[in-house]
């Protein structure tokens, strides 16, 4: 790799970037650049290739980041979720660094797809990434103590990008537990990660709404699981995943929507996403609530809507985020 001169340009024209994407035999469409007192230095032309000789030369001069232009962005981001697969099993990167570029990556994919004016339906492309994502998500999710380390990096503020992504760990974590096979994690993992992509064809202002919903506020924002399923009618999304989008606010008792099932009409995939839901719901900040925390959720959960949820399904989760030291 070759270094230019430092030259005098914007800080804020540049983006941070973690030493550990360069991984060997990687090359990139964009330039990476080294900062120095002067300014940003080119430190690899695009296309060039990366070897372990590059990352250990950046980290025995105390290089933890490399930096992009800004321009480039759309280059980086597309060469991450390539490589995301493999940056998340490589064993000699450290534990916490890999589950922050999980996060970080999962959450601007995510927010990307509930952010834009969605068509009727999803797009094959975006899917496509949504995928990819949840398939390398639950490989990671699998590792020890990858729970406990994402745990640490979820934000309280809502979204309903951040939201689903918290819903997909969550969830996952419980359903891991069970013992499925790889192909229901992922549909299961689709359905999670997909169960409020509905809330994108509501009024964003009802959403936004400090105070309580009318009665047509309420009905419109009930109807998302039904705008959901409809989103993805064209997906090769499995009766499980669909499931999970369409029943995820049903209650045990018969009270939930859009369908009132009750009890054993209720999958467990599903049961274990609507737990997964409340919780990540009530330890956020919401327009019309501030976050609990996590012992005040858990309390109200058992106390006040044990004839709501799956009371097995939820004391296994109490005992999943026990064991990853969350609660």
């Amino acid at each position: 790799m070759t270094q230019a001169s430092a030259a005098q340009q914007d800080p804020s024209e540049f983006f941070a970037v973690p030493t550990t994407m360069l991984l060997p035999d990687m090359s990139g469409s964009f330039g990476v650049y080294i900062r120095q007192e002067k300014g940003f230095v080119l430190y690899a032309h695009e296309g060039e290739q990366f070897t372990p000789r590059h990352r250990l030369q950046l980290r025995a001069h105390g290089v933890e980041h490399i930096y992009v232009h800004r321009a480039q962005h759309p280059l980086y981001r597309e060469h991450r979720e390539l490589y995301l697969g493999r940056i998340l099993s490589d064993e000699t990167i450290p534990l916490p660094e890999r589950a922050r570029l999980f996060y970080a990556t999962s959450t601007e994919i995510v927010q990307e797809v509930f952010e834009r004016k969605l068509p009727r339906s999803l797009k094959r492309a975006t899917f496509d990434r949504i995928l990819a994502l949840v398939t390398e998500g639950i490989s990671f999710l699998t590792l020890e103590n990858s729970l406990k380390t994402v745990a640490s990096l979820v934000a309280h503020d809502y979204h309903t990008y951040s939201h689903s992504l918290h819903v997909f760990v969550y969830s996952q974590a419980i359903l891991q537990s069970y013992g499925f096979d790889e192909e229901s994690l992922v549909q299961f993992g689709l359905g999670a990660m997909l169960h409020d992509i509905g809330k994108t064809f509501v009024n964003p202002d009802i959403l936004a709404k400090p105070g309580a919903l009318s009665l047509d506020e309420r009905i419109e924002v009930n109807r998302h699981p039904v705008f959901g399923v409809g989103a993805c009618t064209l997906m090769p999304l499995s009766q499980d995943a669909i499931n999970c989008i369409l029943f995820h606010h049903e209650k045990l008792d018969g009270t939930g929507y859009p369908c009132g099932l009750s009890s054993g009409e209720i999958p467990l995939p599903v049961r274990a996403i609507t737990i997964a839901d409340i919780y990540d719901a009530l330890t956020s900040n919401r327009p019309y609530a501030p976050a609990m925390n996590a012992f005040q959720v858990l309390r109200l959960m058992m106390n006040e809507m044990r004839e709501q949820i799956d009371l097995d399904i939820f004391k296994r989760f109490v005992m999943i985020l026990s064991g990853a030291n969350v609660v």
